[in-house]
């Protein structure tokens, strides 16, 4: 199993999440530009974090990747694949806040 198919394993259930998520806020009346715009600039920092941190941590043997594995694309010495964790991590944990915190039951016609 390749790294790709590995990360497509939390990637997809993440990007699923999310878009429940944005279909909910949606639903309810809520802008979903303020929060993906807010998404988009956390996953910028992480990334930039990701990219720092990991090639550190190669370049100090600290791990390495089986090279039949992955997909031979690297930003420094960390190989792209390493960038979907954190990925899967903005995209998952902000829309499961979102899926779970309880929302107030939106206005009915009677009720305006």
């Amino acid at each position: 199993m390749t790294y790709w198919l590995l990360n497509l394993c939390f990637l997809l259930p993440a990007a699923l999440v999310l878009a429940a998520a944005l279909l909910r806020r949606r639903r309810s009346g809520i802008r979903n530009r303020p929060f993906v715009l807010r998404l988009a600039g956390t996953a910028a920092v992480l990334l930039a974090l990701t990219a720092v941190f990991d090639n550190l941590m190669i370049a100090v043997d600290l791990f390495g990747y089986n090279p039949d594995r992955i997909s031979g694309a690297f930003l420094g010495l960390a190989p792209l694949e390493d960038f979907a964790y954190p990925l899967a991590a903005v995209l998952a944990l902000p829309a499961l806040w979102e899926l779970l915190s309880p929302r107030a039951p939106a206005l009915s016609e009677e009720n305006q």
